[in-house]
């Protein structure tokens, strides 16, 4: 059996809640932090989604404007564009 499957990882709830921005009103993670905490590369977690579709809400994920971007990226809430992964999308 594979014990890396079987980790427990504990997160602080503030350190997730550091994790949650709110754009358009509403309450978001990025993909690349939620990946982190299932424990997956963030291309996988939306191949997932695109591959399944009937599995997650309409609304689960959205991509970002460039506006919205820059604006993240201005506010320090990411490092740069490049923090994104070539990806503007959000969770």
């Amino acid at each position: 059996m594979n014990e890396s499957k079987n980790k427990l990882i504990i997160y602080d709830s503030s350190a997730i809640q550091r994790k949650i921005y709110t754009i358009r009103d509403t309450q978001v993670m990025l993909d690349r932090d939620l990946a982190e905490l299932y424990q997956v590369k963030a291309i996988r977690l939306r191949e997932q989604i695109k591959r399944n579709p009937k599995r997650f809400p309409p609304d689960f994920m959205f991509q970002l404007t460039e506006d919205e971007t820059n604006l993240m990226v201005s506010q320090n809430a990411i490092p740069s564009k490049k923090h994104l992964g070539g990806y503007r999308t959000i969770m």
